[in-house]
C-alpha cells in the first residue's frame, strides 16, 4: 500500500483536557470574541489588523513578538482589533517546503505531527497567557481545527482550499469570524459563493460523524490578489475592485458584507515593504468612500520580528521569517500606530 500509519493521534476532547484553557483564558477569548462580533456586524467601528509571521515557526520568537503587538494594542485598542498572526499549518504549492508547526514542530527536523497538534496548542495558549491576545490561524485542515477551536478568534480559508467543498461547510459550524479568500485565479465570484455556503446550514460527515451546521453569519471575503495565466500578479485592492466587490455584495443576500485586504500575497506580489504603500492605499479608499468604510472592516499584514526572509539552516536568524518575507518590527509598529491614527 501506498500509505502507512505513524502514529494514532489522541481525538480533540483528549488533547483538550491534557492542556485544558484556565478560566482567565477562556474569559479572554469570550470579550475578543465578542468585540470582533461586534465590528463585523456594525456594532462596532473598530478596525480590524491582521498581523504577524507568514508562519508560526518558533515558540519563543513568536511569544516575544505578540508580547510587543500587546504593548501596542494597549495604546490603540479604542480605535484597533489587533489579532496576531499565529499560522500554524502552510499550504505548499507543489507540496514541498515547510508545512508549519503542525507538520514539523522543529523546523530543520522531520515531520511529527503527534508533536506538533501538542506544539501548536501549547502555543497559542501560551501568546494568550502572556499577552492577553486572542489570534488568528489558518483551516488548511478542517478535521484538525477541532484542536484549536476552543482557542481562535478568527480563522481563514486559503486560496486554494475556497473551493473546497468540507472547507466551506466546515466554516459553515463557527461562531467566530472566518474569512474566505478569492482563489489564486482572483475570482470574486467563487470567493463571494464560499461565503453563501459558509453562512447555510449544511448536513455532512465529518470526524467520522454525521454533523449538521447553523451556517455561519461572520463568514466575510479576504481580498489576497490573484496570478493570471502567466504567473503575472493581479492585485485587487485598488478603489474599482473595492467598489465592484460592494456591488457584487449587494447582488447576493449576504449577512453582514465584509472584507478584509490581505497586503501582502498577490496583491504585493510577495515585496513585502509594499504592504506600507497597500495598507495606506485601503484606508484612503475607506475614507474616500462611505460604503466601503462599512464594507472593509480590517487588513492582514505579514511581519516578524526581523524582516525579510531565510532559509532553514544552521545560520537561522532568530525571529525571521522562514517561508514569505515579512515586514520588521520597526516598520510594523510604525504601521500600526499610523493606521490607528487615519482609520
Amino acid at each position: 500500500m501506498g500509505m502507512r500509519i505513524n502514529a494514532e493521534l489522541p481525538l480533540p476532547a483528549d488533547l483538550k483536557a491534557e492542556y485544558p484553557l484556565s478560566e482567565e483564558i477562556i474569559s479572554i477569548k469570550k470579550k475578543r470574541d465578542q468585540e470582533l462580533r461586534d465590528i463585523f456586524t456594525g456594532k462596532s467601528d473598530k478596525f480590524i489588523v491582521i498581523v504577524g509571521p507568514c508562519s508560526a515557526d518558533n515558540e519563543e520568537s513568536v511569544c516575544e513578538y505578540v508580547g510587543r503587538l500587546a504593548e501596542v494594542n494597549a495604546k490603540v485598542s479604542d480605535r484597533l482589533m489587533i489579532v496576531p498572526r499565529i499560522y500554524t499549518n502552510k499550504p505548499r504549492t507543489t507540496g514541498e517546503g515547510y508545512k508549519g508547526m503542525l507538520h514539523q514542530p522543529e523546523p530543520d527536523q522531520a515531520p511529527d505531527l503527534l508533536a506538533g497538534i501538542i506544539a501548536i496548542r501549547k502555543l497559542h495558549i501560551r501568546a494568550i497567557r502572556e499577552s492577553g491576545l486572542t489570534s488568528a490561524d489558518e483551516m488548511l485542515y478542517p478535521e484538525n481545527r477541532s484542536y484549536l477551536d476552543d482557542i481562535l478568534s478568527y480563522e481563514a480559508v486559503g486560496a486554494r482550499s475556497v473551493e473546497n467543498q468540507q472547507h466551506r461547510l466546515t466554516a459553515s459550524s463557527m461562531d467566530i469570524p472566518v474569512g474566505m479568500k478569492n482563489p489564486t485565479s482572483g475570482d470574486f465570484s467563487v470567493m463571494l459563493n464560499s461565503v453563501v455556503a459558509a453562512q447555510s446550514s449544511h448536513t455532512f460527515i465529518y470526524r467520522g460523524m454525521d454533523v449538521t451546521t447553523d451556517g455561519n453569519e461572520l463568514a466575510h471575503v479576504i481580498l489576497r490578489g490573484g496570478v493570471d495565466k502567466y504567473g503575472t500578479c493581479i492585485p485587487n485592492y485598488h478603489y474599482e475592485d473595492l467598489v465592484r466587490l460592494l456591488e457584487m455584495y449587494q447582488e447576493r443576500e449576504l449577512k453582514n458584507p465584509a472584507a478584509v485586504v490581505d497586503a501582502n500575497h498577490s496583491n504585493s506580489d510577495k515585496q513585502f515593504r509594499e504592504q506600507i504603500r497597500i495598507v495606506s492605499e485601503v484606508l484612503h479608499s475607506r475614507r474616500y468612500d462611505p460604503e466601503l468604510k462599512r464594507l472593509i472592516k480590517g487588513v492582514m499584514i505579514e511581519s516578524y520580528l526581523e524582516e525579510g526572509s531565510q532559509k532553514i539552516d544552521e545560520n537561522r536568524v532568530y525571529g525571521k521569517s522562514i517561508t514569505d518575507p515579512c515586514l520588521g518590527w520597526k516598520d510594523t509598529e510604525r504601521l500600526l500606530f499610523k493606521i490607528a491614527d487615519e482609520c
